[in-house]
């Protein structure tokens, strides 16, 4: 109010004061009469336009409120409303003022849909990407690329986040003011994987400083592809040569000397039964073990019951636990928790841990499985937000010697490679629960003593007890804060 009164005196009263000083210094006007004049003329005058001046601020406070809220436009008129005759020179004004902020609203809307689909599509885009500023610190990141690079890379150096010598020379070639380059990078933990690296500069710096884009597209299952291609030719044909060269010999005796021989032939054909059981388990496992390594670099999204699976196996291999007298002890924990997983890989991991342990273990002897929450956990296991869960399964064998046990886990070797054969092994069933257990971010631990037996511990993540909560805010979040 008195802001406008001020204006409203300065604008009429000043010039009509200046007139009569003038007017009273030539002499024309008493300097009495001039005061009476500019009392009864200006003070009415600028009292008048002191009401539209008051007005007028009112309607400025009001659009500055509106302009500033954040409601929907109905309420935006509502916050316009002020009180001014229709036949106000003013009421145009706020009627100006209301359209205008209708259409800006309209505007912010439309802005804002735009934005956050935009920031929807970046999210959920499978390709990590993140954006540089001119410091070369991450200052967006996709879901894709947290999931990749951890949670808090944004605001973070790209020096730290990733660590290799060709990325930081592209995005320091980019950020220097040169074209995008692309090169390839490889990581190896938890798991090695490969990937193309795009770096681009963005043509102008965005609201939050980024200068340059970095895309990464995985080639590892690619690679791997390539690679196991080649692994199973090279693989299949050392570990079939044998029994195919021990059927050529046997068909060649069956259809000559043995021609005529019922008992050869019976003894012919049982070893000959034998041998192709074990061409079959062997390209079965051959195959097991590429899809488990195709897939090795993607961890699991599931949640798996232990429980269930540990019963499970335990109930299929009782039976033949049971032709060499040995029993199958369970000790499982109340409070066991589920694990990230795949149920089906599990199975397959406790199976293969089970059934070595009946090949392996000693005669009429026990064979304890035991699951708990783990409490202390081996240095190569990666941090994990839920704990971890301690699976072991102990036999009562002959041991192995600790030269082997690092060697245990590598394809087709064996310890005791005669042995191995006349009880159907293929060597390759640890090599499928390393690889199994990689993929899920665990670590298989192997203690054994000659003449003790051995134990074969595996520690998995533990699942989120409680239903999991919305990601974090990545890029998506950061273009709707920047737009607001």
């Amino acid at each position: 109010m008195r802001r406008a009164l001020l204006v409203a005196l300065v604008l009429l009263g000043l010039p009509a004061a200046l007139l009569l000083a003038g007017l009273a210094l030539a002499g024309r006007v008493g300097p009495l009469a001039g005061l009476l004049v500019l009392l009864t003329v200006v003070a009415p005058a600028g009292l008048l336009l002191h009401r539209h001046f008051l007005r007028i601020e009112r309607i400025e406070g009001a659009l500055a409120q509106a302009l500033a809220s954040g409601t929907h436009a109905a309420e935006r008129d509502s916050i316009l409303t002020v009180e001014i005759e229709s036949d106000s020179p003013l009421s145009g004004i706020v009627e100006a003022a209301k359209s205008l902020t209708r259409l800006q609203a309209t505007l912010n809307e439309t802005l804002s849909a735009r934005v956050e689909a935009v920031g929807t599509v970046i999210e959920n885009i499978p390709d990590p990407m993140l954006l540089l500023d001119g410091d070369a610190v991450v200052a967006g990141a996709n879901r894709a690329a947290r999931e990749l690079l951890g949670g808090n890379s944004v605001g973070r150096g790209i020096a730290v986040t990733l660590r290799h010598p060709d990325v930081l020379k592209a995005v320091d070639k980019v950020l220097a003011g040169g074209e995008g380059y692309a090169v390839e990078m490889t990581m190896l933990v938890p798991v090695e994987r490969s990937f193309a690296v795009r770096v681009e500069p963005l043509p102008s710096a965005g609201p939050d400083g980024s200068r340059a884009l970095i895309m990464l597209h995985e080639l590892t299952a690619m690679k791997r592809s390539e690679q196991m291609r080649a692994d199973f030719v090279a693989n299949a044909s050392h570990e079939l040569r044998t029994p195919l060269s021990t059927l050529v010999g046997f068909i060649e005796t069956l259809r000559g000397p043995a021609k005529d021989d019922p008992e050869a032939q019976e003894r012919f054909l049982e070893i000959m039964h034998e041998q192709s059981l074990r061409m079959a388990r062997l390209v079965n496992d051959l195959l097991s073990l590429s899809r488990i390594e195709l897939n090795e670099h993607t961890p699991p999204r599931h949640r798996a019951d232990l429980r269930r699976i540990l019963e499970s196996a335990k109930a299929t291999l009782d039976m033949q636990a049971g032709t060499r007298e040995m029993h199958i002890e369970l000790s499982l924990t109340a409070d066991l928790p589920q694990v990230v997983g795949e149920e089906d890989e599990l199975s397959q991991v406790v199976q293969n841990l089970i059934d070595n342990a009946i090949k392996y273990g000693r005669a009429g002897t026990a064979i304890t499985i035991a699951a708990q929450r783990a409490e202390v956990l081996p240095a190569a296991f990666q941090k994990a937000p839920h704990g971890a869960v301690m699976l072991s399964v102990r036999d009562q064998g002959e041991g192995i010697a600790r030269e082997h046990i690092p060697r245990l886990t590598e394809r087709f070797y064996r310890v005791d490679k005669a042995r191995s054969r006349d009880l159907g092994g293929t060597g390759l069933g640890l090599a499928i629960v390393k690889h199994i257990v990689s993929r899920h971010r665990g670590v298989l631990s192997i203690d054994s003593a000659v003449g003790k037996g051995s134990q074969f511990t595996v520690y998995l993540p533990a699942a989120n007890p409680a239903p999991p909560a919305e990601s974090s805010p990545g890029i998506q979040s950061e273009i709707s804060a920047q737009s607001a």
